[in-house]
Order: structure tokens, then sequence, then C-alpha cells
């Protein structure tokens, strides 16, 4: 069992099994992971034994996905490069080096995402900016065909996802984290939705090219009212494994609901 002292808690790879399992997940499911690890505490072992834990878990019928994003691969003028002066925005667009799944490094998505992407035996899609990481039976259909512009779309990874049945585990991060949501916003209907150009850097026949494609554009300011909402009406139980609030929830039922939601509320 974990030991307590004070407020810390030290968690190993049999604690982590033991807690994750209580919070429902399970072998032969297909979990899309957000995860901040800090706060379930000390984890003996850092990333590499949570994912260890989460893939014993599911097992080999399973299938892990994490978000491995490289957002700062864009044009400088989307503001993702908003500590660097204006005047080097044309050297960045003719230098930023071009998306390398094998290589280029997720942005922001936290110490077990970025080792998760070069698991043995990951597969990682190949959109230059909003890539996403599987491990497990489906992790190749997951990611395979990632496209350009359609990016939270049909035949993305969320919507493969979606397809699969499968489940959100957020770990220690709230509704603002969980990238399913986009998916939702690709399908609802509503009169403030925007399409906008955004440009990567990007390797065709071993060349890089500044590449420009027309996507919808995304917004999650909504997504905590939103996930509160859909916390209440659906008595979403927030467990706790180590110190973390946990929420293990089918994603199907969440994007239905959050399309209907965003319908009523954006406008």
């Amino acid at each position: 069992m974990a030991e307590k002292k004070d407020a810390r808690v030290i968690l190993t790879k049999e604690d982590l099994i033991e807690q994750f399992s209580k919070c429902g997940v399970a072998k032969g499911q297909t979990i899309f992971v957000h995860t901040s690890l800090k706060s379930m505490g000390f984890v003996v072992g850092g990333a590499e034994t949570l994912i260890r834990a989460l893939l014993e878990i599911v097992g080999p019928e399973g299938t892990l996905m994490m978000p491995s994003q490289t957002w700062k691969n864009l044009d400088p003028s989307t503001g993702v490069h908003w500590e660097e002066p204006e005047e080097w925005w044309p050297i960045i667009r003719e230098n930023w080096p071009a998306y390398d799944k094998e290589v280029t490094p997720a942005i922001g998505m936290g110490a077990v995402a970025e080792m998760f992407r070069k698991w043995p035996g990951a597969k990682r899609s190949d959109h230059p900016a909003r890539s996403i990481a599987a491990v497990g039976k489906h992790a190749e259909y997951i990611t395979e065909e990632h496209d350009l512009s359609n990016i939270f779309g049909k035949n993305s990874p969320v919507d493969k996802l979606y397809q699969l049945d499968g489940y959100v585990l957020l770990i220690g991060v709230g509704y603002n984290k969980n990238t399913s949501l986009h998916l939702a916003e690709t399908r609802a209907d509503f009169g403030s939705k925007k399409f906008a150009n955004e440009s990567s850097a990007i390797n065709i026949n071993g060349k890089r090219e500044w590449v420009t494609y027309n996507t919808q554009v995304v917004d999650d300011e909504d997504f905590i009212e939103l996930g509160n909402e859909y916390d209440k009406e659906n008595n979403i139980e927030i467990h706790k494994v180590g110190n973390a609030d946990v929420r293990f929830m089918k994603q199907r039922p969440l994007i239905d609901w959050t399309v209907d939601w965003m319908e009523n509320n954006r406008k």
C-alpha cells in the first residue's frame, strides 16, 4: 500500500496498478491519457513506472494514447513564439526544424507523454503540430493518416478513439487538457466556428518545406465550464491516485453530450 507521511505520498508500480484499477481502468481498454506526474506525489521511477503500470493493466489487447503535440511548429504570427521578438519571425519561418516523428520532442505535454512517444513499439501520427502517440493493439490504426487540415475531425486520432468506444483518463489535470473535446468542436454546429490558415515545417521527399494548410480554429476557453457541468449531470466520480484527482470516463457519451452543450451555449 502507498505510505503517507504528512501531505506527501510515495507510490510504487503496484500501488498505481491497484489504485488505477479501482478507478475502472481494466484489461483490453483503449484509453487517451492526460497526466500531471507531480500531482500524484512521489512515484518511484517516475514517468517510466506510470507508463508500465497502465500498460500492465490494459494488457496486450489494450491501447494507450497520449498527446505528443509540437505546437511551436506553427507560424509565429499565431502567438506560439510569444517570447521572441517579431523581427525574428522570418528567421523562425525559414529555419524551424521540419517535424520528424522519431526525433521531434513533444512540447509542453509533460514528462510522461515525452517518454511515451519513444516507448518501444510506440506509433506517432504525422501531423507536424498536433501529433498523437499510441502503444498497443490499435496504435497503428489510431495514428495513421492524420490529415493536415482535419486535425480533430473525422478519422483523426480522437475520432478513431470514438469509433473504438474508448476512454479518457485525466490524471491530476482538468477538462482544459482533454484533447477529445476538440472532436466535439468539429461536430457541433455553432455560429462562431472559424477556419484559418496555419503553417508548419514538414519533410517532403527528404526536403524541408514550409507548408500552409486550412483548418478549424479550436477554442478551449469553455472546457472547464462544460466539464464541471458534465461532471454534475452525469455523476462523474472523481477518484484519487496518490494525491491526484483522477477522472476516468467513456469518450463517446462525453463527445455526444458536449456537441449538444456547444450548440446550446456557443454563439
